[in-house]
């Protein structure tokens, strides 16, 4: 019986084990953390036949013949390059569903806008009446999708850039490359190295849907991406590339390879930002050869995307804004001028790296006070302050912003109050998902 051993527990994780357990895999699961709740999962994987290992590190033997790592664990990991020069197989958990699905995908990657595109996507293709579900860094891990009786009509997969770098022979029929902005620089060092994971997914694709809006992207232009289904809300005179095949904005519709599609206005999500992802879900429904009435339908009825400028409630004319999965500067600055002004701004976590100065700008431009938590907060508030913005207070947790944040609101008349963090959730929360899940909790508990 072949050896696979499986690092981490997460939902990718465990849904790999058992993909593998299935196949006739003897399977190993192991997680650094030993927290009660993995000690409970333990006793219920033994009874499957998966042997857990909690609270150590994995060290790789010659025995096992295949490591499947979750997006989580660095792909430079010293465990990882030991295995590889072991000649150990070692893939991510996506590398793994592709094995076993045989269905078309639709890969999306990008740094901001891979959420809300795929969701939409999904949802044009679920109103075309096919099984199409969307997996990866939302919905089910990939390998639930295999595991499933039956096999989807397609694979609309979110991929980030750590699942692209361990699944390097994934190659969907169409994919869409949503933007590209400093991100994951401490895992991947410099934007180019960055740039060229996500460049591979769309270069192993049949299909490449481009956002010619964004500046990074725009530079590398058609002499890169000759064949690229390049798109622009900008209209068709700023169009990169083949103008039949691309998609656009025009006097109020949205075009794609030449047809009038639905109106851009059908869309319900606010901001310049929510069309561009509007237009790459469009274009890759068309390549797909979805009924263009299908598409229309499904946009009317899109609610949006939990967690992504989320509306929670209204109180005393305020509205309050779940946008928790702005976990970078850029996605947060996008956040932020997407809402009314002038706004109560809740903002810290775990940071990252990156280029604050567009954010601290539409800061001062827009919010007028800013209430900061998490380990970033001292760091945020020295930044402000470096800028002459001196509108903040550290508050430190979600308990403390919420009731604050309405009374700032009332103070200033301001219009919303908007948690758009800027970082990522782990210094208080395990995702980004909990963190806006708290917030929505609290503002509905103690507003509504």
């Amino acid at each position: 019986m072949p050896i696979a051993h499986i690092i981490g527990l997460g939902k990718s994780g465990i849904a790999a084990a058992r993909l593998l357990k299935r196949e006739g895999w003897e399977v190993t699961l192991s997680d650094r953390s030993s927290s009660p709740n993995l000690l409970e999962q333990q006793q219920e994987f033994a009874n499957e036949g998966i042997h857990v290992e909690l609270g150590k590190s994995f060290e790789p033997v010659e025995s096992i013949e295949l490591i499947v790592v979750s997006p989580g664990v660095p792909w430079d990991s010293p465990a990882l390059v030991r295995a590889r020069e072991l000649g150990i197989e070692t893939i991510g958990e996506m590398a793994l569903a592709w094995r076993y699905l045989k269905s078309p995908w639709v890969g999306i990657t990008g740094t901001n806008g891979k959420t809300t595109t795929t969701a939409l996507i999904a949802a044009i293709f679920a109103e075309a009446g096919l099984y199409a579900p969307a997996c990866g860094n939302i919905g089910y891990a990939a390998c639930e999708l295999a595991l499933a009786e039956k096999q989807p009509d397609w694979v609309i997969a979110e991929i980030s850039s750590y699942q692209i770098e361990s699944s390097p022979f994934v190659a969907p029929r169409i994919g869409v490359l949503t933007t590209l902005t400093p991100d994951h620089l401490s895992r991947h060092k410099t934007l180019e190295n960055y740039y060229n994971i996500k460049a591979h997914l769309l270069k192993k694709s049949e299909l490449q849907v481009i956002n010619g809006d964004d500046p990074y992207l725009r530079q590398q232009g058609v002499d890169i991406w000759p064949d690229a289904c390049w798109t622009s809300v900008k209209g068709e005179k700023d169009l990169l590339g083949d103008r039949t095949f691309g998609a656009y904005i025009e006097k109020g519709w949205v075009i794609a390879q030449s047809e009038k599609i639905l109106p851009a206005d059908s869309l319900r999500m606010v901001g310049e930002h929510n069309l561009q992802n509007l237009l790459m879900a469009v274009a890759a429904a068309n390549l797909a050869g979805i009924d263009k009435s299908a598409i229309a339908r499904a946009i009317a009825k899109f609610p949006g995307v939990s967690h992504r400028l989320e509306h929670i409630c209204t109180w005393e004319g305020i509205d309050f804004i779940n946008d928790s999965k702005a976990t970078n500067y850029d996605a947060a600055q996008v956040g932020l001028a997407s809402v009314s002004a002038p706004a109560i701004l809740i903002a810290g976590g775990d940071a990252k790296e990156g280029d604050d100065r567009a954010w601290i700008d539409t800061i001062k431009a827009k919010a007028a006070a800013v209430l900061l938590i998490g380990d970033a907060a001292s760091l945020f508030a020295s930044r402000l302050a470096q800028a002459n913005y001196n509108a903040w207070e550290i508050v430190e947790t979600m308990e403390r912003a919420i009731p604050r944040s309405a009374e700032l609101a009332q103070q200033n008349h301001a219009k919303v109050v908007l948690l758009s963090p800027a970082c990522a959730s782990f210094d208080q929360y395990q995702n980004f998902e909990q963190r806006g899940d708290h917030f929505r909790q609290l503002c509905l508990e103690s507003l509504v």
